[in-house]
Parts: structure tokens; C-alpha cells; sequence
């Protein structure tokens, strides 16, 4: 008896496009660089949202801290999202 190759193929195809597109863009993107002062100004924030306006400019920031434990002493995560944005229109 045949093997049905059809669907076979289809799946062959469409992960071969992702790996591939996968590999492109791994090829493509520059390793980053972890900056001192970024991560300071990241870590003084407070927790919460802030939105703060100025003429021609709005700034945010947002911070999220949390540790998570399994039981009393068990293992734990700690989770800490922080965000800086800011928007600027400005006349030319």
C-alpha cells in the first residue's frame, strides 16, 4: 500500500518555511548589549502606572513586581516587568 505523501508534504513545507524563516532572522539580528544605566532607571521605578504631560510631549511608566512560591518555603519565581515610553510630537 502507498504512503499518502500529500499531507506529508503539506507539513514538510510549512515547517520548512518557518525553520527557515526562523533561521533568517537569527542570521539578521544583532546581539544586544545590556546597559548599566537602563537597568538602574528601570529598577527605581515604582510599581503602578504613571502618566506624566508636558507641552509637546506625554511620558509612562509601568511596573510590575511579583514572587510567586509553591508552598510556605517551596521554590519560588520572582517576576518583575518594567516599562519606559514615551511620545513626542513636535512641529517642523
Amino acid at each position: 500500500m502507498p504512503l499518502p505523501l500529500a499531507p506529508i508534504a503539506g507539513f514538510a513545507l510549512r515547517y520548512g518555511t518557518v525553520a527557515l524563516a526562523t533561521y533568517a532572522m537569527t542570521r539578521k539580528v544583532a546581539i544586544g548589549r545590556r546597559d548599566q544605566r537602563a537597568e538602574d532607571a528601570l529598577d527605581d521605578l515604582d510599581e503602578g502606572l504613571s502618566v506624566r504631560r508636558e507641552p509637546g510631549q506625554t511620558n509612562t511608566t509601568a511596573k510590575f513586581h511579583r514572587t510567586i512560591r509553591l508552598g510556605e518555603n517551596g521554590p519560588g519565581v520572582e517576576i518583575d516587568i518594567s516599562a519606559l515610553g514615551r511620545f513626542s510630537i513636535r512641529k517642523l
